[in-house]
């Protein structure tokens, strides 16, 4: 089942993000690898696609996990929650209807 994985960051938080970023990416692009990730990215604190030194608020992930322990699982190991860049996860369940 897929499941969205949304984090909300700290203050403050761009800085973290660049330490833990490429341990973060790597973990993405083997959910893609294994063909699970449906989604992944950003959102930007301000209306740009680069906000440069305005950074981000959090993240969204949407993939497939075999269960909701699982997907909660693996949404703790992330590197930016060791990093403190996110002040809180959540993991729902997701059903993609469209495209």
């Amino acid at each position: 089942m897929w499941y969205a994985i949304i984090s909300e960051d700290v203050s403050d938080s761009l800085a973290k993000r660049k330490v833990a970023r490429p341990d973060h990416l790597a973990r993405l692009n083997r959910l893609k690898d294994e063909g699970r990730l449906l989604v992944a990215g950003p959102h930007p604190a301000i209306d740009s696609e680069e906000p440069g030194e305005a950074g981000f608020t959090g993240s969204l992930v949407i993939a497939e996990f075999p269960s909701l322990d699982e997907a909660q699982a693996w949404a703790d190991a992330d590197p930016y929650v060791d990093a403190g860049v996110y002040a809180r996860v959540t993991v729902k369940p997701f059903k993609a209807v469209l495209p």
